[in-house]
Order: structure tokens, then sequence, then C-alpha cells
């Protein structure tokens, strides 16, 4: 096994305790809503990958480190066993947050000798599953961001994750490109790591059309809002009209009014609201109704790819330290999760792989939709431009923002 893996493997294991080095031992067992989970929850869970799906199985006679925390740990692998239910993560005072680092330290111990002894024979395999096991735990990452984010916006004293004064700068000038259409590929094909779900690579008609330039701001969004737009029905689907009536939506999540002006919470306190920076926390309904009230659509996730494609991989990510989006240019990659037209559905000729590590995305291909390009959470290597990420579109609390598209 080589040394780069090795080191890689320390290297984002020490990440996601390095995200949760500001929190308070209070802070780990939270759980505001069903959708997030416990910081310690998270911090077990990547650590039963490795040893689910590592150590239990290339590992001779291979004993777990406790009995209970494959059922207390898995997610979803129902090929795997029981486990406990995703709403009641919050309940379990135990193990306690000091007994969850234990457990990291010592299938990190186990993870370092089967990378160091791996049969050879075996080490292409061994390999394979490290590197989804890592990328997994990246992804768990950003949810860490996103779960902390609300479980503080929940407390009414809105605890600050990480004092940071935000930088305030002008929006960039909204233009369109104009992109020809044709027949073009789309999904990943090469060596290197990819989700299931980016595969295989196939051909997809596009049609000519505009994208914007940049995401949309928080005072295009705003006018939106002055201008009836959470009364208006005609505006919205269906399903979305319904979350609206139903849970009171006047705003994006983290938004609120006092004495007349507008804040917006973020990781780094609660602050008063930068018209210039991209919107944020937006549903899929929501940047939907949005698209239509603009007199322009949300871009096909085919669109954002090949736009992805012709650029570098530069952005704001988490590498700044700044875990807001910003005002600014270059807003293709990082910054926000953008939205798109496309329902979360296989590609043509797609096949799961197999086993558990087939329930990791094929059976989520239901009822969600798309996003591209990464955001202000996403670690810098952990995104490429066939990257399909999704969720279900009442979904808010990740960091989803808006880019417009017209047809030409």
């Amino acid at each position: 096994m080589t040394a780069a893996l090795a080191s890689e493997y320390q290297r984002i294991r020490h990440t996601s305790a390095a995200i949760c080095a500001p929190l308070a031992r209070d802070d780990y067992q939270l759980q505001s809503i069903v959708e997030t989970s416990p910081p310690k929850w998270h911090l077990g869970h990547v650590t039963w990958f490795f040893e689910t799906f590592l150590l239990q199985a290339f590992v001779k006679n291979y004993q777990p480190f406790h009995a209970d925390y494959n059922y207390l740990f898995n997610s979803y692998y129902q090929t795997v066993g029981s486990m406990q239910p995703r709403a009641e993560r919050g309940l379990m005072s135990r193990p306690t947050v000091e007994e969850v680092y234990a457990y990291r330290a010592a299938i990190d111990e186990r993870m370092a000798n089967l990378l160091t002894d791996a049969d050879p024979s075996q080490a292409q395999a061994i390999a394979a599953r490290v590197t989804l096991g890592l990328h997994h735990e990246q992804q768990h990452q950003e949810l860490l961001y996103m779960d902390i984010k609300h479980n503080f916006w929940r407390n009414p004293l809105r605890p600050i994750y990480l004092p940071k004064t935000l930088p305030v700068r002008e929006a960039a000038p909204l233009t369109w490109e104009t992109r020809e259409g044709g027949l073009l590929e789309s999904g990943f094909d090469g060596d290197s790591f990819a989700y299931d779900n980016e595969r295989p690579q196939h051909k997809v008609w596009i049609e000519p059309h505009r994208l914007a330039s940049r995401l949309t701001t928080n005072a295009e969004y705003l006018a939106f809002i002055q201008d009836g737009g959470y009364q208006r029905a005609d505006l919205w689907l269906a399903d979305g009209w319904h979350h609206v009536k139903q849970h009171g939506w006047q705003a994006p999540l983290y938004w609120e009014q006092r004495d007349g002006q507008w804040y917006e919470f973020t990781l780094h306190g609660f602050e008063p609201l930068n018209l210039a920076a991209p919107v944020a926390h937006t549903s899929y309904y929501e940047a939907d109704a949005f698209a239509r009230w603009s007199g322009k659509r949300l871009p096909l996730e085919a669109e954002l790819e090949h736009q992805l494609r012709e650029l570098p991989i530069t952005g704001h990510f988490t590498d700044s330290n700044t875990f807001h989006p910003q005002p600014g240019t270059g807003q293709h990659y990082g910054s926000l999760w953008e939205w798109t037209a496309s329902p979360y559905t296989a590609y043509p000729r797609f096949k799961p792989l197999e086993g558990s590590m087939g329930e990791y995305n094929g059976k989520f291909m239901c009822n969600q939709w798309v996003l591209r390009g990464g955001a202000c959470i996403t670690p810098p290597d952990h995104i490429r431009p066939t990257y399909r990420n999704f969720f279900y579109p009442h979904d808010r609390w990740q960091f989803s923002g808006i880019r417009l598209a017209e047809d030409v």
C-alpha cells in the first residue's frame, strides 16, 4: 500500500476532528431536525465505515471494537444489518464523546496496520475501498458544517462556531454567457476516483442557452420577496406552494427580520444581510419560483457540467476558512451548490457497485434533484466537473444557491 494513501488517510481523518474542535462537549449531542445528525454520530459513523467495509472485510478473524456499534453507527446499509432510527440519533448520550474519539483512535491504528501489511493480492481492492471511504468522510465533513450551523441556529443564544469578520465587497456585474448546444459527452470517464452515480459517460443533447455569470445575490432575491414572491401561487410548483403554506416560508432559511432590517445567521455569527453576497439556503422550490419570477429558468445539470469542464477547479472552498458565500467572480466552483432543473436519476447503462457499496447512491435515485459545483464547506480536492450532489426539493439546510439560465 502506498505511503501517499496512508498519509491521505491521516490528513482527512484529522480534518474531521479539526472541524469539531471549536465545539463544546454539549454541542456534540445536538440533533435539531431529523435531517441533521449529532456531530458525535458523524465522527462515529465515518469510523464505522472503515471498520465495517475495510477491517471486517479484509482482516482475517477480525473482532469488532464494540459489539453494538454496528447498530448505533450504521446509517442506511440494509445489507449490513439494522440501525438506530435516524430521528433518534440525538438520544444517544452514550457512547460519550471521549469514547467516540477512543473508537476513532483504535480504528485508525488498525487501519494503519492494514495499509502496511495488506496482502498484495488484495492491495488494489483495499486501495479502492479506502479511497471511497475517504471521500465518504469528506461528504460528512460537509454535513458537519451544515448540521452544526442548524443546531446553533435553533439556539436562541445564536452561538458562534468560528468568530470572524466577513469581508464587505460589491457584487460582480451580472452578464450572460451564450453557449452552443449539440450532442455532447456527459459523465465521468477516467481512471481517478468518481462515484458510481457519475458513470457511465454517455451522450446528451443540449440546446443553445445562456448561463448567468454569477450566483443570484441577496439583493436580487430580496426584490423577489418584496414583490410578493412568497404570496403568489402562480410562481410556485404545487408541492412548493404546499410547503410555503404549511411551513410559513417567507424568506430563505437563516434570514430574520428585526426592526425592518434583514439579518442572516452564519457560522461566523448573526450578521446584517449582505446584499451583495449570494443568496444561500434556498430550497429547489424557492430557486424554481425565483427563476420563474425572473423570467428565466434553472440550468440543466448537463449544461453546468459542460461549463465546469472548461474551468479550473478554483473557488471559495474550505481552505479559505470562511464558511459563508462571498460576493465576487469565480463562483462556478465553490461558494454554493447550485440547484439544477434535473431530477436525480440514473444515467443510461448505470450499474451500482456490487454488494453493500451498491447502496451508496443508486437507491436514492428517486424524488431528489441534482446540484453541481461545490460550496464553501466543500474540500477543494473533493469536487469534479461531473460530481452530482442531490437533495430533496424542500431541503434548505444545505449550502445551496441559484444560478439562472435562459434559452437562446
